[in-house]
C-alpha cells in the first residue's frame, strides 16, 4: 500500500484546536487514530460505544465525529441517522470513510480522511511487510532466546522490515493491557499480545462478522477459531473445520460444496459438503490462502448470497453459517499481488485477529511447558524439567511456534523413559534420528 501524503494544515486551523470524537469498541484503533489526529493539532475525545459518544457530544459538541463500522451497544444506521438529526453541524464519518446522506462536509474533511486512512494502514503494515521479505528469500536473523514481556515492540511502530505483530490484533499499545482474568482458557499465556487476542475474541464472538485469523504456522489459529465458536450463539451447532491446503484441488470443490451421485469419476453416491454440514454453526476455512483462484470465485458467491450449488446439481441450497478463515500468509499483500481474490479478502477480513509466534511472547514459555507436561501426564506420572532443560528451551528460537514446543516436550517425555525429570539431554530440536 502506498504511503499517504499528510495534508497541509491551513493557517486558520492553527489558531484554535479542533475537537474530534472517536467512537469505537476497539481500544487500540482509537489510540492510533487519536495519535494521528493529535499530530494534526486536534483535541480528541474517545468513546467505547454509541451511547457514550452521544453523551460526549451532548456535553460539548465536537467539530467532527468518527464512528466505527459497528457499535457494541447501538445499531449503526439508527445511530448515524439520529445523531445527524440532533447534531446537524457536526462532520460525521464512519471508519469506512462514508457518511450519512446529506451529512455536511466540514472544512477539515481532508485531514479526517487522512488520519483515518493512516491509522488503518498502521493496523496491517507491520504484518504485511516481513513475510514478503521471507518469500523473496530473505532469512530472518535468529534470536538467542524468545523475546521478553514487551511482545516484540508492542508499544512502538515497527520498521517496515521488522517481523512485528499488528498493533490492533496482537499487541496492544502501552496502557491498554487486558486483565488476566479475561484470558480465554484455550489461549495459554499472560503476555499482552495473548490477552489482546482474548479481548478481541470476546468482542466479535457474539456477532455474525466474518473473522480472519493471521499468524505463523503452529501459533494456535484453530484454537482461536474454536473459542470464537464456543462464545457465539452458534455454540450448540456444528464447528466444521476444513484445511484448504490438505485436500487436492480437484476434490476440494466437492468437499466444500458437496456432490451428487455420478457428478465425477468415483462419485458412486452423493455427499453433503462441509459448508452444508456447518449449517447453523461455524465453518472454519484453515489455510484459506492456499485455495485455488477458480474455487475462490465460487466461495465468494456463497459468502455474498449464502447459497451453494452441489457439484453435478442445478438446484441451489440456502445455508446459514458463520465463516472464520485462517492463514499463515500476509493475505492483504498476497491479494495485491494477484495470488488471492481481493474481493474475497475484503469479505473475509472484516475483523482481523493475529496469533503471535512463540518468540513474540517468550515470557509465557513456563506456562506453556507446564500446560503440555500436564497434558502429557494424563496417563502417566507428570514429569518436570530441570534448570538446564528449561534454559535450553528458553534459548531456542521456535520457528515452529507453540506446536513445535508441544512436540519437543512429547519427544523428551518419550526419551526420558521412567525418569521423572527431563534434562537438557532429552530436549532435542533435531527431527532427524540420532
Amino acid at each position: 500500500m502506498s504511503a499517504v501524503a499528510a495534508p497541509v494544515i491551513p493557517a486558520h486551523s492553527r489558531v484554535r484546536p479542533r475537537t474530534a470524537l472517536v467512537a469505537s469498541a476497539d481500544r487500540s484503533f482509537r489510540q492510533r487514530l487519536t495519535q494521528t489526529l493529535t499530530g494534526l493539532r486536534w483535541q480528541v475525545r474517545e468513546a467505547e460505544g454509541g451511547a457514550q459518544a452521544w453523551a460526549e457530544a451532548e456535553a460539548a459538541p465536537p467539530e467532527a465525529v468518527i464512528v466505527d463500522s459497528w457499535l457494541p451497544d447501538l445499531d449503526l444506521g439508527e445511530f448515524l441517522s439520529d445523531f445527524r438529526g440532533s447534531f446537524p453541524d457536526v462532520d460525521l464519518l464512519t471508519t469506512a470513510g462514508s457518511m450519512p446522506q446529506e451529512s455536511p462536509r466540514g472544512p477539515y474533511r481532508q485531514e479526517l480522511l487522512y488520519a483515518l486512512r493512516r491509522s488503518q494502514e498502521t493496523d496491517t503494515a507491520a504484518w504485511n511487510h516481513a513475510p514478503a521479505a521471507r518469500s523473496a528469500g530473505t532469512q530472518e536473523k535468529p534470536q538467542s532466546k524468545p523475546q521478553p514481556a514487551s511482545c516484540a515492540a508492542a508499544s512502538a511502530p515497527a520498521p517496515a522490515q521488522a517481523y512485528a505483530p499488528i498493533p490492533s490484533a496482537a499487541a496492544p499499545a502501552a496502557g491498554t493491557l487486558a486483565d488476566t482474568s479475561d484470558r480465554l482458557p484455550e489461549l495459554i499465556g499472560n503476555a499482552p499480545c495473548m490477552l489482546e487476542i482474548s479481548r478481541r475474541v470476546r468482542l466479535v464472538a457474539p456477532r455474525m462478522t466474518p473473522v480472519l485469523i493471521e499468524g505463523p504456522t503452529g501459533s494456535g489459529k484453530e484454537l482461536v477459531a474454536e473459542a470464537l465458536h464456543r462464545l457465539s450463539s452458534r455454540s450448540r451447532k456444528p464447528f466444521v473445520p476444513i484445511n484448504c491446503a490438505a485436500i487436492p484441488e480437484p476434490l476440494l470443490e466437492a468437499e466444500l460444496f458437496g456432490h451428487t451421485r455420478g457428478a465425477f469419476t468415483g462419485a458412486v453416491q452423493g455427499r453433503t459438503g462441509r459448508i452444508e454440514a456447518a449449517d447453523g454453526g461455524t465453518l472454519f476455512l484453515d489455510e484459506i490462502g492456499e485455495m485455488p483462484l477458480g474455487l475462490q470465485s465460487k466461495l465468494l458467491r456463497f459468502v455474498e448470497c449464502g447459497e451453494l450449488q452441489r457439484v453435478g446439481e442445478n438446484e441451489t441450497v440456502k445455508v446459514d453459517v458463520r465463516i472464520v478463515a485462517a492463514t499463515h500468509r500476509p493475505l492483504a499483500e498476497y491479494a495485491q499481488n494477484g495470488g488471492f481474490r481481493s474481493d474475497l479478502y475484503y469479505r473475509l477480513a472484516v475483523f482481523l485477529i493475529r496469533t503471535p509466534s512463540l518468540a513474540e511472547h517468550g515470557q509465557d514459555l513456563p506456562l506453556l511447558v507446564d500446560h503440555f507436561l500436564q497434558k502429557l501426564g494424563r496417563e502417566a506420572p507428570v514429569k518436570r524439567l530441570d534448570d538446564a532443560a528449561l534454559a535450553k528451551l528458553a534459548a531456542h528460537h521456535w520457528p515452529g511456534s507453540v506446536r513445535e514446543l508441544e512436540h519437543v516436550l512429547e519427544r523428551a517425555v518419550i526419551l526420558a523413559g521412567e525418569s521423572p525429570v527431563l534434562t537438557a539431554r532429552e530436549i532435542d530440536f533435531d527431527l532427524r534420528a540420532a
